[in-house]
């Protein structure tokens, strides 16, 4: 008998529209290639979140792909509404985690985004 659950794990990467995408998307791919090099798997959606519609088809993504758990991915400052929404739609586990201070990769060398996490 086997008592663990397979986890399929999906990332998905959200994005305030006032800041660039590509920051997003950029710390999704370092998150996945590091999560990768020490064995891990990991399905990576491409569509980054900006608004409510691509919050619903980042979500019919990771569906699709069978994903079972969720780890959203706040690369920047996030929409807070549509990151929200991703845990609604897609019913199961999510975890929110947002990118560190002081990398010195978006605006004056700040690259904090937990302040996303406010909501």
């Amino acid at each position: 008998m086997k008592n663990i659950p397979e986890v399929k794990l999906g990332i998905i990467a959200v994005s305030r529209d006032c800041f660039i995408v590509s920051l997003s998307e950029r710390r999704r791919k370092a998150i996945v290639d590091a999560y990768t090099a020490k064995g891990g798997s990991i399905y990576e959606c491409k569509i980054a979140v900006e608004n409510e519609k691509d919050m619903l088809k980042a979500v019919e993504d990771v569906k699709a792909a069978g994903c079972n758990a969720l780890f959203v991915y706040l690369g920047n400052f996030g929409p807070e509404t549509p990151e929200t929404l991703i845990a609604k739609q897609f019913g199961g586990p999510c975890m929110y985690v947002a990118a560190a201070g002081g990398d010195g990769d978006l605006i004056n060398g700040r690259g904090d985004a937990s302040c996303g996490m406010l909501n």
